[in-house]
């Protein structure tokens, strides 16, 4: 799963990058490669909280899958701050109308990271699961009939 600290610490510095961009006057095209690295970060950061929210069965057996989702909760209150800030300083220096271009930039990343990232890793999940799955299935299977055997035997069958 993406780690919910290394995505908000990407977010935070391309964020910084963009508030220091925009304090030096650049222009909001020239900050695509900010832009895009933030809303990737964010898009990385829903992802966390989604998977957090609804943990695949074979997780929530060792981990602390409270801890983790209070975690990802707090990041994404961070994000959401991020983006209101960011919000401001861009509807303020570049107009309103640039915001709706920002918020084009992150669905376009969003839907990108989705195709290739996110869809690797929710097939990774299900492959897990399964050989998780056909694993205990196999061991159950072995304690049963090891079990048959014992019966078996004690009862002088075998």
């Amino acid at each position: 799963m993406i780690d919910p600290i290394t995505a908000i610490g990407a977010a935070t510095a391309a964020f910084n990058g963009i508030k220091s961009a925009i304090s030096t006057g650049k222009d909001i095209q020239s900050m695509t490669s900010q832009l895009g690295s933030w809303a990737k970060a964010i898009s990385d950061l829903d992802f966390a909280h989604k998977k957090a929210e609804n943990p695949p069965w074979y997780k929530s057996l060792g981990t602390d899958v409270q801890k983790n989702a209070m975690e990802v909760w707090i990041q994404k209150k961070k994000a959401q701050d991020m983006r209101e800030e960011l919000r401001s300083y861009i509807s303020l220096y570049y107009g309103p109308s640039s915001w709706d271009e920002i918020v084009a930039i992150e669905a376009q990343m969003r839907k990108e990271q989705k195709e290739a990232v996110y869809a690797a890793q929710e097939r990774k999940e299900a492959i897990i699961a399964w050989v998780v799955g056909l694993f205990a299935a196999m061991i159950a299977i072995a304690i049963l009939g090891a079990g048959i055997w014992l019966i078996g035997k004690g009862q002088g069958r075998w």
